[in-house]
């Protein structure tokens, strides 16, 4: 009876945790002009983006790939590279609430029902995540429709690494934003055009 109970308790378990398992599985959609020479998906809270999911393949304009990420958490950070130089990222994406994730037009996640989530306008402000190694020094985020870089969001503060800052922007102009980081060192790094209307949160890797 003991063994009997065990197995139904261990079946039950399993058909619990199936649903579970795919709930995060998604389309990978190309809506840019640009082909996609690779892609990584990574679970929000490590640093490690893993290998990349098309491996010898490429995803042109138009396409798009069926995505088994592996993993079984909700939160995960998409990145794709193109080809001749570029990349973009979808950070702090809950998977388990969406059937597609797009890169171009507007960056939209698609629901479970069919109906599309407009990212066009609406709220970009994000939290802004160092989940590099080194302490960052100054942080610098705009509009990518702004020409300039405005005031350095730390202030006399500094970001050790897994620590975050809140950036606030002006709601319903752009989703696109531009980001400029200097470490301690003195050394820069920028990224164009990240769409954070769909995104709480933003990590710097």
């Amino acid at each position: 009876m003991r063994a009997w109970l065990a197995a139904l308790a261990l079946l039950l378990g399993l058909c619990a945790a199936a649903p579970a398992e795919a709930q995060n599985r998604f389309w990978l959609q190309n809506n840019t002009g640009q082909t996609i020479q690779s892609a990584f998906v990574s679970p929000s809270r490590i640093s490690d983006w893993g290998p990349d999911i098309l491996g010898a393949s490429v995803l042109p304009p138009g396409q798009r790939v069926w995505v088994t990420p592996n993993t079984t958490d909700c939160q995960i950070d998409v990145r794709v590279s193109y080809q001749g130089g570029g990349e973009d990222r979808r950070m702090g994406v809950n998977a388990c609430s969406l059937t597609t994730i797009t890169f171009g037009g507007g960056g939209a996640g698609v629901a479970p029902g069919g109906k599309e989530a407009v990212v066009s306008s609406g709220n970009p402000s994000f939290n802004f995540i160092n989940q590099t190694g080194a302490v960052i020094r100054e942080v610098y985020v705009s509009l990518s429709s702004e020409n300039q870089w405005g005031v350095d969001r730390l202030g006399a503060n500094t970001l050790a690494p897994g620590q975050s800052t809140y950036v606030n922007l002006p709601m319903g102009r752009d989703c696109n934003v531009d980001l400029r980081v200097i470490f301690m060192n003195g050394a820069a790094q920028e990224r164009r055009r990240v769409e954070t209307c769909s995104v709480a949160e933003y990590g710097w890797r």
